[in-house]
């Protein structure tokens, strides 16, 4: 008498959960098409499914980290370009300056 589920061994449809099989003796001859079947592919599958579906949320930060120090870099080089500009806008005046002294101190 075969059981689908009793008190100690519910039936359920997670492998994990399930009883492992048994080999039991059949009536079919040796070498048929029957093969034995395992479920050891499906807790793999699902075992790496778990393990990727633990891991999404660090996968996840590190791109967010990854996003924000890219932008960091770039604000960081924009500024490093405003401030050479104004600098070199300050020089030219500078230059100007010194030119146009120059010029009164010749002309004098």
């Amino acid at each position: 008498m075969h059981l689908v589920g009793t008190i100690d061994r519910p039936h359920t449809h997670d492998p994990r959960n399930q009883a492992p099989m048994t080999t039991t003796p059949t009536k079919e001859p040796v070498g048929s098409a029957t093969l034995d079947v395992t479920n050891s592919g499906a807790n793999d599958s699902r075992q790496n499914r778990n393990r990727e579906m633990q891991l999404i949320p660090e996968a996840l930060a590190r791109a967010h980290m990854h996003d924000r120090l890219t932008t960091a870099e770039v604000e960081r080089r924009a500024l490093h370009l405003v401030s050479a500009r104004r600098m070199q806008r300050r020089a030219e005046r500078v230059s100007l300056r010194a030119r146009r002294a120059l010029a009164m101190a010749v002309m004098q």
